[in-house]
């Protein structure tokens, strides 16, 4: 089977699920001969949409065996096994997902099609489960403990929630992969599987050339019966913009005024910094890369017309050079690129060690209350309350507070980084903090195991603030996030009728 036929075969088993038939979603994937390792993926949650474990099972190791770095592929038949109460084999396939994760954070599938990110603390989150039901406690708190130094502020709950249960023995519910979910061909591929003419065939109006019938859009010219017309010179190419690069190794960006680019592709460099970065234009698109991963292109027009494709170089790429004054590309009003330095008071990020690790960025050499306030506002206390240290070990000489020279402080960056301790003081009011309670402005439904389910009127206890776009709340008996868009606060002098 042809890639064309797999590709329009794919796109038509998604169309069909999208339409909730999920039999004949499953029979078009099942019917193409050479799946790769998403297509076998999307029938193993097909299969286990209709609660066929041991289909669902198979399809998984397939999938499994086309791509053994397919992180999210072990954690559905990782699923698979828990709900077949295999316990040992699912927590076998969470610790192969968790290595394939490679010490990251996340990983975002939305580049291969699939809308859903897979978190290093929610796979940890299902290995603690999987060694609880074990019986194995301890281990179960230290994975739990691990998930913690790669939680995001919309886990924290699910984290907590999950240790709570843990110290007290319980179980708890597993994290799983949203049921409405596959895996989708590349839009620009299948856009171009029905091919339009929209031109249509030309017809000639008039021709110096009596009885012409000639069809086309190649120009018309004179017919002669002397010796044949040469062929025209090749035109003139257009003048580009820039000093055109060949790109010769891959480079993938860390900052958002960098570009990503692949070897084989052709940039072209407006401007070489002093610290060996390049300003380049590349697909329309302008950004920075290192000058390193390029090699000069000498363009011509015999090089032009039989141009060849040079094969990406095997060795391995150079250092990433370090930015100095950091080339800024930015757009004028007439669409020329212009080239600025970075500002002069560069940001310094700051790691802060707390029960969880974060950082906060600050101008260089910010005074002590914008950084305690930064600092506050991430962990939602008041700056009052944070306790900051030099080092890990507190004692007198670590403290840094209103009276600590900042000088000293910020003179321990290297390159734009250094770290921190902190720690919170508990905060005791005489007076007990009255509960706010808030009212569902709308309904609320999703299928996230860490979110709150609510209807329009219901009436919910806020717990806490996760950041300005989610609260955590309780309502009916269950307690989870939701979105503070929302709810409205009930005013004090309300009579609040709760749900129950």
């Amino acid at each position: 089977m042809s890639f064309v036929d797999t590709l329009r075969q794919w796109d038509e088993g998604v169309t069909s699920f999208e339409r909730q038939d999920i039999s004949e979603a499953l029979g078009i994937f099942q019917s193409i001969k050479e799946p790769n390792s998403k297509i076998y993926f999307n029938i193993g949650c097909l299969h286990l949409l209709n609660q066929d474990l041991e289909a669902a099972e198979k399809a998984f190791d397939c999938s499994i065996g086309k791509d053994e770095h397919l992180a999210i592929a072990f954690f559905q038949r990782g699923i698979t096994f828990y709900r077949d109460k295999r316990y040992e084999e699912s927590l076998a396939d969470f610790q192969k997902a968790y290595k394939a994760l490679r010490g990251n954070q996340l990983i975002d599938y939305k580049a291969l099609g699939l809308r859903y990110i897979l978190y290093a603390c929610e796979v940890l989150h299902n290995v603690a489960l999987l060694e609880a039901h074990m019986g194995n406690w301890e281990k179960a708190q230290e994975n739990l403990a691990k998930a913690l130094n790669y939680k995001t502020d919309a886990k924290l709950n699910i984290m907590d929630r999950a240790l709570q249960s843990i110290l007290k023995q319980n179980l708890f519910t597993p994290v799983e992969f949203p049921t409405k979910r596959l895996f989708k061909p590349n839009k620009h591929y299948v856009a171009e599987l029905e091919k339009k003419d929209y031109l249509g065939k030309a017809k000639v109006v008039a021709s110096v050339v009596p009885k012409d019938d000639f069809s086309g859009f190649a120009p018309l010219q004179p017919q002669v019966e002397d010796d044949p017309a040469c062929p025209k010179e090749p035109e003139v190419f257009r003048a580009l913009e820039g000093d055109p690069h060949t790109v010769l190794f891959e480079f993938v960006p860390e900052t958002s005024d960098e570009l990503a680019v692949v070897p084989g592709n052709i940039v072209f460099v407006l401007q070489k910094g002093a610290d060996n970065w390049a300003s380049v234009v590349f697909n329309e698109r302008r950004g920075l890369v290192p000058y390193n991963y390029l090699e000069h292109l000498e363009i011509s027009s015999a090089s032009k017309k039989n141009a060849a494709v040079t094969p990406p170089p095997t060795r391995e790429p150079p250092t990433r050079p370090e930015r100095i004054q950091g080339l800024t590309p930015s757009d004028n009003s007439e669409g020329n690129t212009q080239v600025k330095e970075g500002p002069t008071n560069s940001l310094c990020i700051v790691k802060i060690h707390h029960t969880f690790n974060f950082s906060v960025s600050l101008p260089l050499g910010s005074p002590y209350d914008l950084l305690m306030e930064e600092i506050g506002r991430k962990l939602n206390v008041p700056s009052t309350a944070v306790t900051l240290r030099l080092t890990a070990e507190a004692c007198a000489g670590n403290a840094i507070d209103e009276k600590t020279e900042m000088e000293k402080v910020w003179g321990r960056a290297n390159s734009g980084r250094f770290t921190l301790w902190c720690s919170i003081q508990e905060q005791t009011d005489e007076k007990p903090q009255s509960e706010t309670h808030l009212v569902a402005l709308h309904s609320y439904g999703s299928s996230n195991p860490e979110d709150l389910c609510f209807q329009a009127g219901d009436t919910i206890t806020l717990l806490s603030r996760v950041n300005k776009e989610w609260l955590e709340g309780s309502c009916n008996g269950n307690t989870g996030i939701f979105p503070s868009s929302f709810v409205e606060e009930v005013p004090v002098n309300r009579n609040v009728n709760k749900s129950n």
